[in-house]
Formats: structure tokens, C-alpha cells, sequence
């Protein structure tokens, strides 16, 4: 979660009114200018965190365990573990 900053300390007085007569009283999200936007999960290393997890997930399928079995020990619906499994069938 990105940290909180208050408008009044962070925004030259001028600029602050200017964005108080757009979304006074409201949270407002300032994207990053310049195009630096990032893939969702590279910065914080949970793509790669579950693209691990959903390759074990599918290798512990072919070595036998149930769609259950694997519901439970990673906390996922049997569906969530189908479509996982699948995935590798459709690439």
C-alpha cells in the first residue's frame, strides 16, 4: 500500500487549490508521470511469487494429489486449483 501523504505539506499553496477545487474532501491517486509504469506484481516480487507457487501447485497435481488436497494446503477453492492446472494444459 502506497503511504499517505497530506496535500497541504506536500503541494505548493498555490497547486493545492487548484486540485481543492477538482477533489476537495476526497483521496486521490497521483500516478507516476513519464510512462514508468510498472507490471503488476514486478515491484514487490509477487508475480514471481505465484507464478512459483502455481508451477508447484501443477507439478504436485501430476504427482497425484487432488484437487482438494492442494485447495487445502495453499488455502485456494478447487476451482481457483483447476484453473491453475489447466493453465500449463492451455499454454
Amino acid at each position: 500500500m502506497m503511504p499517505y501523504h497530506n496535500a497541504e505539506k506536500l503541494l505548493p499553496r498555490r497547486l493545492l487549490r487548484e486540485v481543492q477545487a477538482y477533489a476537495g474532501g476526497t483521496l486521490l491517486y497521483i500516478p507516476i508521470g513519464g510512462g514508468t509504469k510498472n507490471k503488476w506484481g514486478s515491484r514487490n516480487g509477487a508475480k514471481l511469487r505465484y507464478t512459483k507457487r502455481n508451477a508447484e501447485i501443477r507439478l504436485r497435481f501430476k504427482s497425484g494429489e487432488t484437487y482438494e488436497a492442494l485447495a487445502d494446503i495453499y488455502g485456494l477453492s478447487e476451482d481457483s486449483i483447476r484453473k491453475i492446472v489447466r493453465q500449463q494444459e492451455n499454454a
